[in-house]
């Protein structure tokens, strides 16, 4: 994956749209025209999410930032631990990264599939290792993991798509989100390697061709090379022909179509999935066209190249990749990309990091490996690492990470909904303390105002969004306590943003209100607002360089649910949280 674009809101009925609860019923999707749906005709929004990390470890997930290719890092783990406790953490983590109870808990969230990126390798032996060239030994592991999580899906009446994420040699030269090892020959240079990745969609297609809840096959993923001028454009972006590309897709294809008739076929352009010059029109009557959207402005201009492209061929699209991004962002393109009829695959699932469903807790042991890894700190022993990376295997599991229910909200309430909701219960009794990163859950303007609010360095060439980049995924910039790992609180604050709470009064009194703030100047100034009215106003924040508190006054609080807003007049400071004293 590279860590990579408003109508009127969609009418209810589509940004809804339901699976059927019987399997009978629902029957295999396919293209028609325009759409995709199931047999009985009724248009399927895929709303889905991609399990990046599992089968296929990219190296910022795990944030390791120098020589991210998975085989690269399972190198460096086996120099420090050797092959046998490797083997052992490489077990555990697949065995622990994805199973039922976080399907179960993607169905309850709101979304209705999962996309599958499979390495090839937990499939087929490299061309190298195979003891006769042309050769393919099949390995049961791939197949067990792929059954395993099809069960889950089908259990939960999801869509299960299979994306060919690190084909043999791989496709690009971003070499991370294809594990490929540059000092050998890549797909596009090894007929066997393509040979290989034929006889694979295969053997998929016939183990799954019965199989109504496979959404369909995303037969490869980004592919990015330049196959007309390698030296100038090595991913493909400027590629006018990319015929070896639509070579290899058509050759997969009627691979596919020996053994399985009814499964639609996923297509990718070159330059990470979005150049299809040469490629169209389409070959096949049952296919379906994806794209990658990262990081670019959310406005019908944004996908105007998709849309044109499914009008003109007649044929479906499908953003198979996007996210990395944040709430705001994921709300705006949620919104363009069902007014538009497009479903999607967020990408991913989980990693350490706060900006999807759920984050994966490093450990000090794991860090030190970490460090160690990208060129900032000593070897660690065997034990540490070791220690490290299984407490690391653990942590991927459900129940485990931690669950941003803020992301969630924002990909499925907020798109169509612009109401501020509590995002936890601030009972105030006297002497309570309001956590000022614990803000409302809700969209930018309605249950906060931050003024840099996502990434669209794509569109605008910089970057921006939450500069602390913890805690929370929006705009408001949210940094970790250095002297207390477990708080944080909210800084770089600017004129004119603000904050607003839900709080529930259980003792009413006149409460003194103060907020913990540490400032480098004494330029900061704020406005308190109760239920719409100005408590006090102009408030100056003295410098400080260690929490202090300044005093808002006392108001007056009737027992009962209450909107409170800190508005800030001018910012520069930070600010840690709200507290309530109740005087008699």
């Amino acid at each position: 994956m590279l860590a990579k674009k408003l109508r009127k809101p969609l009418c209810i009925a589509l940004a809804v749209t339901a699976l059927n609860a019987k399997t009978s019923a629902q029957g295999f999707l396919k293209a028609d025209n325009q759409r995709i749906v199931n047999e009985k005709g009724e248009n399927i929004l895929l709303r889905g999410i991609g399990l990046g990390g599992w089968m296929l470890q990219e190296g910022y997930m795990l944030h390791i930032n120098k020589e991210g290719q998975q085989h690269l890092i399972k190198a460096k783990i086996e120099s420090i631990i050797g092959a046998e406790k490797t083997n052992e953490f490489y077990d555990a983590w697949l065995a622990n990264h994805t199973s039922k109870a976080d399907i179960d808990s993607l169905k309850k969230w709101g979304f209705n599939s999962v996309r599958l990126p499979m390495h090839y390798n937990l499939f087929t032996l490299p061309i190298d290792q195979e003891k006769t060239p042309g050769e393919n030994t099949w390995l049961a592991k791939g197949f067990a993991l792929t059954d395993s999580l099809l069960a889950w899906c089908k259990a939960n009446q999801m869509y299960l798509i299979l994306d060919l994420h690190a084909a043999p040699g791989g496709q690009g030269n971003d070499l991370n989100i294809a594990d490929r090892d540059g000092s050998k020959p890549s797909l596009w240079e090894s007929e066997a390697n393509q040979q290989k990745m034929i006889a694979l969609w295969k053997k998929l297609a016939d183990r799954y061709k019965n199989e109504p809840w496979i959404g369909g096959y995303d037969i490869i993923n980004e592919p990015n090379w330049g196959f007309d001028d390698l030296a100038n454009d090595k991913n493909g972006t400027k590629e006018q022909h990319n015929v070896p590309l639509k070579k290899l897709m058509q050759d997969i294809t009627k691979a596919i179509r020996e053994v399985d008739q009814k499964h639609i076929v996923i297509i990718e352009g070159n330059g990470w999935g979005n150049n299809y010059n040469g490629i169209l029109p389409t070959w096949d009557n049952n296919m379906v066209l994806s794209f990658h959207k990262y990081w670019n402005y959310n406005d019908v201009n944004s996908v105007k190249h998709i849309l044109d492209a499914r009008s003109k061929y007649n044929v479906p699209v499908w953003i198979g990749e996007t996210g990395e991004n944040s709430n705001v962002w994921y709300t705006e393109a949620i919104r363009l990309m069902e007014s538009q009829n497009i479903g999607w695959a967020w990408w991913p699932l989980k990693k350490i990091g706060n900006n999807n469903p759920e984050e994966i807790k490093s450990n000090p042991d794991y860090d030190k490996l970490v460090n160690y890894i990208n060129g900032n700190g000593a070897k660690p022993d065997a034990t540490e690492a070791y220690n490290g990376l299984m407490k690391l295997a653990k942590a991927t599991k459900a129940g485990n990470t931690v669950v941003h229910t803020d992301v969630i909200d924002a990909m499925f309430r907020q798109p169509f909904a612009s109401t501020a909701v509590p995002f936890k219960t601030h009972s105030i009794s006297g002497g309570n303390a309001v956590n000022a990163v614990e803000y409302d859950l809700g969209r930018n303007g309605f249950a906060y105002f931050d003024k840099d609010t996502a990434d669209y360095h794509v569109s605008k060439g910089s970057r921006g969004g939450n500069r602390g980049r913890s805690f929370r995924n929006d705009g408001v910039d949210i940094f970790k306590d250095s002297a207390d790992a477990k708080n944080y609180y909210v800084g770089s604050t600017e004129a004119g943003e603000w904050l607003q709470y839900t709080i529930d009064v259980s003792k009413p009194g006149n409460y003194s209100v103060l907020i913990n703030i540490m400032s480098a100047t004494d330029k900061g100034n704020v406005t308190l607002n109760i239920d719409g009215k100005n408590t006090s106003e102009n408030t100056k924040i003295p410098a400080s360089s260690s929490w202090q508190s300044v005093d808002l006054g006392k108001v007056n609080l009737a027992k009962g649910k209450h909107t409170l807003r800190l508005i800030i007049n001018e910012g520069g400071f930070n600010l840690k949280d709200l507290q309530f004293d109740l005087k008699k």
